[in-house]
């Protein structure tokens, strides 16, 4: 049975960075964000944010990711809706996925919102990347070209850091890249034996 561990950390900590890492060593690694972005292509998916956020969120028979942006990342509530209808999707996606690397000893799910889904669950082990908030905040703003205060309201919607790592099996510190890939393969390491 393929072990499945997950891969999480808040916004602008490197998680994204430490799966490459995972990727180049030859585990199968699946991007959570990436595949929901995808997903949101779907008709029934538009759908449901048409209906849920209003035809306004469509343009073009698209999300106007923009637009839907603006209404979930300043409320919790209406982040809690989208994720209702996203999070089935990309779960079921996974499954799918899962199914064609059942031959490697695990995978690496990597996902933003691994605790706050409960995805923490369905994981073996859970791995959660840390990096100082000032740090988190600079990389987002290069990375987004957003401002510092959109950068802060992500970050406030997540959980804290402390909360993520009183959960986590292994907390890599994403401060120095060179630093970073040494944990990384002290962790496949430690994976290799379970």
């Amino acid at each position: 049975m393929t072990k499945i561990i997950g891969l999480t950390g808040g916004i602008g900590s490197g998680k994204t960075t430490v799966a490459k890492m995972f990727s180049e060593q030859g585990i199968p690694v699946y991007i959570a964000d990436e595949e929901a972005k995808k997903l949101m292509d779907l008709d029934e998916i538009i759908e449901e944010v048409r209906i849920t956020f209003g035809n306004d969120t469509i343009v073009n028979n698209k999300i106007d990711r923009a637009k839907l942006a603006k209404i979930v990342f300043n409320n919790a509530e209406q982040l809690k809706k989208l994720n209702k209808i996203i999070h089935p999707a990309v779960q079921k996606h996974f499954k799918d996925w899962l199914k064609i690397h059942y031959s490697a000893p695990y995978v690496i799910k990597e996902a933003a919102i691994l605790f706050e889904t409960n995805g923490h669950k369905q994981c073996d082990k859970v791995i959660t990347v840390v990096a100082p908030q000032l740090l988190r905040i600079e990389r987002v703003i290069l990375r987004d070209k957003s401002d510092k205060q959109s950068v802060l309201q992500r970050i406030n919607n997540q959980w804290s850091e402390e909360k993520k790592i009183m959960l986590s099996d292994f907390v890599i510190e994403n401060i120095d890249l060179e630093k970073t890939k040494t944990q990384v393969d002290d962790i496949i390491k430690l994976l290799n034996k379970i």
